[in-house]
């Protein structure tokens, strides 16, 4: 297959298999009430994808050919930070679809979630491959549009709809500051492609200007600390299979987007990787703090991915601030890691929330006191949720714990005072994190069974399949981190190549 066929493929497949997924799902329902396929079409679609990302990651990472396509005013590129944003995506996305069947067994509309769900993730990979400001925007909002009803799928409460409003209101304002800082680099540079931008970029103030409305647009959506209010509730009550992409892909394809519109502004000023680094020093501490404070278990880990969007941001923001490709490299690990690690944590806390309480008929969120003695009834669900907690807390030898070192190890190598006082505060951080993580271990091991525990139904066999390669998956990352080289090292590669280093 050709480079571009195969790259064009990789990302129309799950746009066109939207509607494809829709339309069958609903013309069998009506046909035959209570079967709905549109599970199976949309794991057909997205398995289908993997074939031509497979060709195209082949020829990127052994070649070093950076592939290309353009169709009238759409031009892509897939570098490393592409194919690692397709990779995770794909993944997860598939992993998310198999687990969404029992989940949402006796929710009505199936094929708009996995209609919605196929167009959200291809507008990730989109968003990924992105050579201009202009696609950049319409991928990003192509992402959001999706992602907006998958949030509040669940209408069955004040709080479910106040959490997509919440969402809606938020990313649309982020988008609007986005296009004022598109049309302020057009005025000033006669361009749109990252390339002419980084040409033609001068210094003056409304550059200044047009990089710090990407900063606010682009961070809302990445969570960056002020401007990461929609997260806990949307987090919190998206059906868990969502959660687990809005932590897992979404805020990192968010993050993605804004060091493609910097990366572009580089030369403008040398203060966005200082920004960059105050963000993750925020994204950190609150994170920790505010999970120290919750008592439901999906919005203690949407808290806790803010803390994780601050180790990534450590790594990113050491490559714009010193050029440090390590700690680059380190922060694209985590990003990989993070996705194994959050998406095994949600669909984990997900797979106990469905056996308790959604086959039940019972619409409400898993507690932590719901946990107590939850290994007892539901062993596989427990050990893939203490595995995902432990690596989230960067205990060796899991994951999360080789993606922090790479990145604290590259704070260190910059030797620069700023960058080691934030490794160390980045460190203090991990051990801080340990005291919302471990109690929830405790109470699933060490405690008696609770009622809900006790009266709970089955979890399905697809979930636990699912829940088994994830925590395979990270277990694995932990013992063998240089597994995740072929991805994560051109990542920092075409990221550094883009700041000129």
């Amino acid at each position: 297959m050709e480079a571009g066929l195969a790259f064009l493929l990789v990302v129309a497949l799950p746009l066109l298999g939207a509607p494809l997924i829709y339309l069958i799902g609903r013309l069998v329902e009506r046909k035959q009430a209570g079967v709905n396929p549109s599970r199976w079409v949309a794991l057909v679609v997205l398995l289908a994808a993997f074939v031509p990302f497979s060709l195209v990651a082949q020829m990127l990472f052994t070649q070093g050919m950076v592939i290309s396509f353009s169709l009238g005013v759409i031009r892509l590129q897939m570098d490393g930070v592409g194919a690692l944003l397709a990779g995770l995506v794909l993944v997860l996305g598939n992993l998310v679809t198999l687990f969404s069947g029992p989940y949402l067994s006796k929710e009505e509309h199936q094929e708009k979630f996995y209609a919605l769900l196929s167009m959200m993730i291809g507008g990730m990979i989109g968003l990924g491959c992105t050579s201009d400001l202009f696609n950049l925007w319409v991928w990003f909002e192509l992402m959001a549009i999706a992602s907006y009803p998958l949030v509040s799928f669940h209408r069955h409460s004040p709080a479910v709809l106040e959490a997509g409003v919440k969402y809606l209101v938020q990313s649309a304002v982020g988008s609007a500051f986005v296009l004022i800082g598109i049309a302020l680099v057009f005025g000033q540079t006669g361009s749109l492609a990252f390339a002419g931008i980084r040409a033609n970029a001068p210094l003056t103030p409304v550059m200044l200007a047009a990089g710090a409305l990407f900063l606010i647009g682009f961070g809302v959506k990445a969570a960056l600390v002020p401007l990461h209010t929609w997260l806990p509730d949307a987090h919190s009550q998206a059906p868990s299979g969502i959660s687990a992409m809005l932590s897992g892909v979404v805020i990192e394809a968010g993050l993605i987007a804004l060091l493609r519109a910097l990366g572009a502004l580089f030369a403008v000023s040398d203060l966005w990787g200082v920004f960059l680094l105050g963000f993750a020093a925020l994204n950190m501490l609150l994170g920790n703090l505010m999970a120290l404070r919750q008592t439901q278990v999906k919005r203690l880990l949407a808290f806790s991915s803010l803390s994780h969007m601050g180790y990534i941001l450590l790594g990113i923001g050491c490559a714009f601030a010193f050029g440090a490709s390590n700690a680059a490299a380190g922060g694209f690990f985590h990003i990989l890691t993070h996705g194994l690690m959050k998406g095994l944590a949600f669909l984990a806390a997900g797979a106990l929330l469905y056996a308790l309480y959604l086959a039940n008929g019972k619409h409400q969120p898993l507690m932590v006191e719901d946990l107590d003695g939850a290994a007892n009834r539901y062993p596989l669900a427990a050990f893939g949720l203490s595995v995902a907690l432990l690596g989230l807390g960067g205990i060796p030898p899991l994951a999360g714990f080789m993606s922090k070192w790479q990145i604290f190890v590259g704070g260190f190598e910059t030797r620069q005072t700023w960058a080691i006082v934030l490794v160390i505060f980045a460190a203090l951080n991990s051990v801080l994190s340990l005291a919302y993580y471990a109690p929830l271990i405790n109470r699933m091991y060490r405690h008696h069974p609770s009622t809900t525990i006790q009266t709970g139904q089955p979890v399905s066999v697809w979930m636990n399949a699912v829940l088994i390669v994830l925590t395979v998956g990270v277990v694995i990352l932990g013992f063998w981190p240089s597994l995740a080289g072929w991805l994560t090292q051109p990542a920092a590669q075409s990221l550094l190549a883009a700041l000129g280093g």
